[in-house]
């Protein structure tokens, strides 16, 4: 179907084109984005070996949330993993640190170094429009104004994407929605976005698209690549879609038990966001496998185990999208076997421990081993 050149602009031919499409997708989980860039610094040098390509241009649509915006945006921009771990090591203490809510609220009305620091990474005047970005892209907030998850999307085609209307979705500041991506609940204070300076009314309060159920967006994705409500309606099957999820780490916690059952009711309430996240990734990775093709993946339960169907590649099963999850097992067994037995579980699950950014990304590195070009059957 032809694309309208005054929409689509530079990114016309690319997304024109009859063929298969690619997608990338990445959690939310505060500084362990670290964790993820160690990941995904494979999977760049598995893709770059085979095609020659960068992650932008290999991949037509990236979505992130939270954390996984951050990284999404600057890949979407055309930046490399390498670029995006000097990102996260300068700044990781000024984005995620409990202290610097303190300073968030102090340089509010005056020169605030983060603000600064964002926009000459992102581009001061960037917005969502094609000309500004190297693929589509896809950025998962939570509208607290309104109660519902806000997933931001740059297709051009999508109905709140009309230049006409004066709450164009394009036309917000990349900078802006990566900084709302930090705000997460606790943490940090919410960040406020002018939809329409026109209108009062399209001043919306944001906080972290981690407290939606699409902490996980890689289903969200596929509805979204799909969907015809979205228009952009590309193929769903096995040979017409890959879908490529990175996670922060799986960090599933302990509670309380029969014997105690009020023993962690504090630490619960401190320990919530790291929760709702965990219960919304696994749910959103169960639909991936089920209604696409698992080539690779963590065990999800000891009933399901890690629905990965034992049959070639070869062989059609007639799923919506070829499927790959990538993450770290953040649990004392799963660090031990990852070659990190001196790593504290309890610290390294944290969504703020700064201190961990080393370790984070060499157990990322670690975890990236796994990635392997048979898991992206024909796409590679």
């Amino acid at each position: 179907m032809p694309l309208d050149p005054a929409r689509w602009k530079k990114l016309k031919a690319r997304y024109e084109e009859d063929r298969p499409h690619r997608m990338l997708a990445f959690d939310g989980g505060g500084i362990r984005g670290l964790l993820t860039l160690g990941i995904l610094e494979k999977i760049e040098a598995v893709i770059a070996a085979k095609t020659g390509q960068r992650l932008c241009d290999y991949f037509d649509y990236i979505a992130g949330t939270s954390t996984g915006a951050i990284i999404a945006a600057g890949l979407a921009r055309g930046l490399s993993t390498a670029q995006l771990i000097d990102f996260y090591q300068a700044n990781g203490k000024e984005m995620f640190e409990p202290s610097s809510l303190f300073n968030r609220f102090k340089f509010f009305y005056a020169a605030d170094p983060l603000k600064a620091r964002l926009q000459e990474v992102f581009g001061a005047a960037t917005n969502l429009f094609p000309e500004n970005l190297q693929c589509l892209l896809l950025v998962v907030a939570k509208n607290v104004s309104t109660d519902s998850p806000w997933p931001i999307s740059s297709n051009p085609d999508a109905k709140y994407n009309d230049p006409a209307r004066p709450d164009c979705n394009l036309k917000m500041p990349l900078w802006q929605l990566v900084r709302a991506s930090t705000a997460a609940p606790v943490y940090f204070p919410p960040e406020t976005l002018q939809w329409d300076p026109a209108n009062p009314a399209k001043t919306f309060v944001f906080v972290d698209g981690g407290v939606t159920p699409y902490n996980n967006p890689a289903f969200l994705l596929y509805r979204m690549a799909t969907e015809s409500a979205y228009r952009l309606n590309w193929r769903a099957s096995e040979k017409d879609l890959l879908l490529v999820s990175v996670g922060t780490g799986a960090s599933e916690s302990k509670g309380a038990t029969a014997a105690s059952p009020n023993k962690n009711l504090f630490s619960n309430v401190a320990d919530l966001p790291g929760e709702l996240m965990y219960g919304s990734v696994v749910d959103q990775d169960i639909n991936c496998r089920t209604v696409g093709r698992c080539t690779f993946g963590a065990h999800l339960d000891r009933e399901i185990i890690d629905l990965v169907p034992p049959i070639p590649l070869s062989t059609d099963l007639n799923r919506r999208f070829l499927y790959a999850r990538y993450n770290a097992d953040l649990s004392r067994e799963g660090l031990d076997l990852l070659g990190f037995p001196k790593v504290d579980p309890a610290s390294i699950q944290k969504l703020d421990a700064v201190e961990n950014m080393d370790a984070l990304l060499a157990i990322g590195r670690a975890a990236g081993k796994s990635v392997d070009p048979l898991h992206f059957g024909s796409f590679l």
